[in-house]
């Protein structure tokens, strides 16, 4: 893949095109090691769980923020106000972290605890707050085409339809939806839930998205640093596979040889 193909979101530049998060990892060691593994340069941070206690190595000191940029994401929040609340709490992290000019925030609004389903409404309403307090908003959407349009129009930097739900490993259940989403999206399309394997992060490329963001399936397999060089790996062969263009696909067999001059 050509380096010159970088991913751009709200005017900020990045290589790599898979995003990473940071729960369930077994021990924070394991964590940073997945995180090189995977050459991420995107690094999400639940602000609400995060542990400011000195007395342990909490997750802003595990990390060094020289090499990544934190994206905060409102994990947690139920509606749009604990949304808009925790977001700035995000951003003054990440302005402790050293990255002054961070404006970005994973917006998930979230009040079913079933499905983790993202409420579509509050989202919207969130969504409008945070944009005009400057924020570069990445929204956390159901594969719904026309949500994604509206948060594209009021000024999202992004859309990030989940795939399946969060946790789930049952990959893109809604691809279709998805295609939709991306045809018509001129903003970069993340798709955030659900994969399980890197195969199902190369599908999602392949269909045309910008980037994905994993967290589950890196953190709980039972080697995570091998399962982070392998999404890595999954992510950059569907990016190039998309560039390259795949063959029409047709009802009936044609040979890879040509029939023409056969000797008899």
């Amino acid at each position: 893949m050509s380096f010159t193909d970088n991913l751009l979101i709200g005017g900020k530049s990045f290589h790599s095109r898979l995003m990473v998060g940071t729960g369930k990892y077994r021990s924070a060691e394991l964590m940073k090691e997945s995180l090189k593994k995977t050459q991420c340069e995107i690094v999400t941070v639940a602000v609400r769980r995060i542990n400011l206690d000195k007395e342990n190595e909490n997750l802003m000191e595990a990390i060094n923020w020289k090499n990544y940029w934190m994206l905060p994401n409102t994990a947690g929040c139920e509606n749009a106000d604990e949304a808009v609340r925790i977001a700035l709490l995000g951003r003054e992290l990440a302005k402790l972290s050293g990255q002054e000019e961070n404006n970005f925030v994973k917006l998930e609004v979230i009040p079913d605890k079933k499905y983790l389903l993202p409420d579509p409404l509050e989202t919207l309403k969130a969504a409008e707050i945070l944009i005009k307090k400057n924020f570069t908003v990445l929204p956390y959407i159901n594969a719904d085409p026309l949500l994604a349009k509206r948060l594209e129009e009021i000024g999202c930097a992004t859309v990030m339809p989940l795939g399946s739900p969060i946790g789930s490993g049952q990959g893109l259940l809604n691809a279709s939806n998805i295609s939709i989403i991306i045809e018509n999206a001129k903003v970069p399309v993340i798709v955030d839930a659900g994969i399980g394997v890197p195969s199902e992060a190369c599908e999602a490329m392949e269909l045309g998205a910008d980037g994905v963001l994993i967290n589950s399936s890196i953190a709980l397999a039972n080697n995570p640093k091998e399962m982070a060089e392998a999404m890595m790996h999954g992510v950059s062969g569907g990016r190039t596979a998309f560039l390259a263009g795949r063959i029409e696909r047709k009802n009936l067999a044609n040979p890879s040889s040509p029939l023409r001059n056969i000797s008899k």
